[in-house]
């Protein structure tokens, strides 16, 4: 039976925990697998309770961290080069960047046979300045060349890693999309928007428009609190708007609130009614998403956004500013893609779906199709064992030479 040490960055809520939870519990018994990640930031939500519902018992490694900490670093380095030597791993597979830079290291430093990288996004642009991104961008350069194979998680990306940024040959480079257990997002629907609109004071003649992810910079949440505030002053519908995450912005964010003339509530510790709702982190977003009519996204990168993939299956319309892989990700017929310069065209497009239920559920109805097929964990599952058959072909291959 083969061996695959899977490496994730960090256990915090995102699609690459859930989908390598989902690689680890589904390409058993086939593949043995052992998964290892950095802890979660502080301002982030657990995901380990994601993997003991699964019955998965992942190690957590305290040194490694999302910043570059010379330090924590090279004992991580060490940390995983260990581990290698007592698991004897005929696969190393690594999710996300700081993962994907000491992993693949450790790797090559111990011969593993097959190194292979998933880019869930990417830091090009948007994150960082000219220098550090140049540097970044060497960095991966190198770290392509020690890899065996890149997955790239959607069209978009490969042509950003392949042609715009040069960071590894096309030939070297797979695209397996994302894969996700949806049925969450298509249950008892009513149910929980029945919950959760009493839950958080909305009526349900309010329209309520959600937004779930970090509040980071690079989210950009600034345009959706504009775009709250445009729909609000120009819709005859009452409008509600749900932030659904936490992070470093959250104070700046309800500053903004108050510069533009919304009204807020932090629910965790005010839970009244108000027009911009803070929820926090929610462990299960197909509560809100149950709860809400229109779902957005803001971001200036975005690899593939999981919040999206979920509103569609939940059944949302979207507006999204059009970066990254987003395209490749939704139904073009059950989101408006906006450029993330333009908004004005953002401001317009909410308040379109604000003002007529009708293409609200023309739209949504595409977006659940769509989702459901190109979208579903067993497509992933086949679509990676594939790929590690094609570098270990058979099953008794000479584990790794320590």
């Amino acid at each position: 039976m083969p061996k695959v040490l899977r490496i994730i960055n960090r256990f915090n809520i995102g699609g690459p925990a859930y989908n390598v939870s989902l690689l680890t519990k589904h390409l058993a018994p086939e593949y043995e697998t052992l998964l290892i990640g950095g802890e979660k930031e502080a301002d982030e939500d657990s995901s380990l309770f994601i993997f003991h519902e699964m019955n998965i018992q992942p190690l957590v490694l305290e040194e490694m961290s999302r910043s570059v900490h010379f330090f924590n670093d090279i004992r991580a380095y060490f940390r995983i080069k260990k581990i290698i030597k007592e698991f004897k791993p005929d696969i190393v597979h690594t999710h996300a960047a700081k993962a994907g830079a000491l992993g693949r290291l450790a790797a090559h430093s111990c011969k593993v046979p097959v190194i292979i990288h998933t880019f869930h996004g990417h830091v090009f642009h948007s994150y960082f300045g000219v220098f550090k991104t140049y540097i970044y961008k060497q960095i991966e350069r190198f770290l392509a060349k020690k890899s065996t194979a890149i997955i790239a998680i959607s069209e978009k990306q490969k042509q950003e890693l392949c042609e715009t940024y040069k960071i590894v040959p096309p030939h070297k480079t797979h695209i397996i999309p994302l894969g996700f257990d949806l049925s969450k997002f298509t249950d008892k629907q009513t149910e929980k928007r029945t919950a959760f609109r009493k839950q958080y004071l909305i009526e349900e003649d309010e329209i309520c428009i959600a937004i779930i992810g970090r509040l980071a910079p690079v989210k950009n949440h600034s345009l959706f609190l504009k775009a709250i505030a445009h729909a609000k002053k120009h819709s005859a519908k009452k409008i509600r708007a749900i932030i659904v995450g936490d992070g470093s912005l959250r104070s700046t964010l309800m500053q903004q609130c108050v510069d533009i003339g919304l009204d807020y509530s932090y629910f965790l510790q005010e839970p009244k009614k108000a027009t911009v709702i803070f929820t926090s982190w929610i462990q299960d977003v197909s509560f809100p998403l149950a709860g809400s009519d229109v779902v957005c996204l803001t971001s200036f990168n975005e690899g593939t956004p999981v919040s999206l993939i979920e509103a569609e299956a939940a059944g949302k319309a979207i507006v999204t500013t059009k970066v990254g892989g987003i395209e490749n990700s939704v139904s073009q017929q059950a989101a408006f893609l906006v450029d993330v310069t333009n908004e004005n065209l953002f401001f317009e497009k909410v308040l379109l779906l604000c003002n007529n239920p009708n293409i609200r559920e023309e739209m949504a109805s595409y977006g659940k199709d769509f989702v459901l097929k190109k979208y579903h964990y067993t497509r992933l599952v086949q679509d990676v064992k594939q790929l590690y058959e094609k570098y270990t072909p058979a099953a008794d291959k000479t584990t790794a030479r320590i």
